[in-house]
């Protein structure tokens, strides 16, 4: 009897905490679009990709070394041509490593959702900005192609050292223009803008080889190296200005 009375009551704290669940997500979504639609209000989407397209140094996906565009997917975002805008896989992921560890450890954002954060929203680790966040990346995957995403990506986000941009990026490490980057500095570069101040070649070498490591790894698991490539590529020398 006592053992019924006890699922009874487990049964229902569950459906109690589920029904909790949603309506606090129903209020966090809630909140994150009005967040989103305040930040449309200030400036529109068009106008905010058009300013970011008019800076000096913007770099076109053109003007990226494919090894470059290959490496950010791997290691960013693996599922970027196939999800539309939000990867539901990877927030699973992330919402199971946060609960675990008691705290934020792990934001499963795509590269859109990422590109939205840079362009309207703050750094920090807030629901309802991750709600806001994922507004605007549906906004930019119905109004622009990857690739354009993929451009305005890696011309808005940080690499360390006051690099705001690629091409910024690339002239102060390598001393070159994007499309002139080598493989090495390719996947070099793409590995840089999960931790800057930690992968930054000029603060710490060490650090930021053993990134390109693992930025060369997903690149095997992905498909786009082999074994053998990404060994040679590991085994270039560039010089870091």
């Amino acid at each position: 009897m006592k053992k019924i009375k006890v699922m009874k009551l487990l049964k229902w704290f569950i459906v109690l905490t589920m029904v909790l669940c949603i309506c606090s997500g129903f209020v966090v979504a809630g909140k994150g679009y009005s967040m989103y639609r305040n930040a449309l209000d200030q400036m529109s989407l068009a106008d905010k990709v058009e300013s970011i397209q008019d800076k000096e140094h913007y770099t076109t996906f053109e003007e990226l070394p494919e090894v470059y565009v290959n490496a950010v997917v791997s290691v960013e975002d693996h599922r970027f041509y196939n999800h539309p805008g939000i990867d539901l896989i990877a927030i699973g992921r992330a919402v199971f490593n946060d609960l675990r560890a008691g705290r934020f450890v792990e934001g499963g954002s795509t590269i859109t959702q990422q590109l939205a954060k840079n362009l309207y929203f703050s750094q920090e680790k807030e629901m309802t900005r991750k709600a806001a966040e994922v507004f605007m990346a549906f906004d930019l995957e119905r109004n622009y192609s990857k690739e354009e995403i993929l451009e305005l990506y890696v011309n808005t986000i940080y690499y360390g050292d006051g690099y705001y941009t690629v091409a910024d990026a690339s002239e102060g490490y390598f001393g070159k223009a994007p499309e002139e980057m080598s493989k090495y500095e390719s996947t070099l570069l793409a590995g840089i803008p999960n931790a800057p101040s930690r992968y930054a070649p000029t603060k710490n070498p060490v650090l930021a080889e053993k990134r390109q490591m693992q930025v060369l790894r997903r690149m095997e698991d992905c498909g786009y190296f082999s074994t053998e490539e990404a060994e040679t590529v590991a085994a270039q020398m560039v010089a870091i200005h």
